[in-house]
């Protein structure tokens, strides 16, 4: 019952401190899963955002999903999947009746507008920490560089890409073995 509590109150912690989003909620997940909790390794934590960015749903309550699954099986994951989407549901709850009274004020939407630069932070600092993991050698970047410019410049599903980057890493992985 403790680490379902534990599982709860982490992933609300993680919930209640994001603003802007699944993409926002990547470094603090790293902190708490990685850093804080040993819940999971960065390699495993990378592994969570890909197959969560391949599934519906948001990254942050995919992970959630996942890490309580892998500690606690289907309930550990219900009990993780509520704590992150809780915090959200009641500040929207509470924000909904009030936000348009509020939204027309000047230092309203200066506040949100300041929000929005520190969530761009945030997702580039989870950028550079997952770079840093997965591009490891020639190969990676490589692939990294084709799926980067791919995802600028081509309007395609993010699961292609992700498919495509599976498919490469299982060829080149058996490419090596047969050498």
């Amino acid at each position: 019952m403790n680490m379902l509590l534990d599982l709860f109150l982490t992933f609300a912690k993680v919930g209640v401190m994001t603003f802007g989003g699944g993409y926002a909620m990547l470094p603090i997940l790293q902190r708490e899963l990685v850093e804080n909790k040993h819940w999971a390794a960065e390699e495993e934590l990378v592994d969570y955002f890909a197959i969560g960015q391949c599934t519906p749903g948001v990254i942050a309550v995919n992970t959630a999903t996942f890490v309580g699954q892998k500690f606690k099986g289907i309930v550990g994951g219900i009990v993780a999947t509520l704590g992150v989407v809780f915090p959200s549901l009641v500040i929207i709850s509470l924000l909904a009746g009030v936000i348009s009274a509020f939204s027309h004020l000047q230092w309203v939407q200066h506040a949100f507008g300041g929000i929005r630069i520190c969530v761009c932070i945030l997702i580039c600092n989870a950028v550079v920490k997952l770079y840093k993991k997965a591009v490891v050698d020639k190969i990676t970047l490589v692939v990294f560089l084709l799926v980067a410019l791919g995802a600028y410049f081509l309007s395609v599903s993010p699961v292609l890409f992700v498919v495509l980057s599976a498919v490469i890493g299982i060829a080149v992985k058996n490419w090596g073995v047969r050498k």
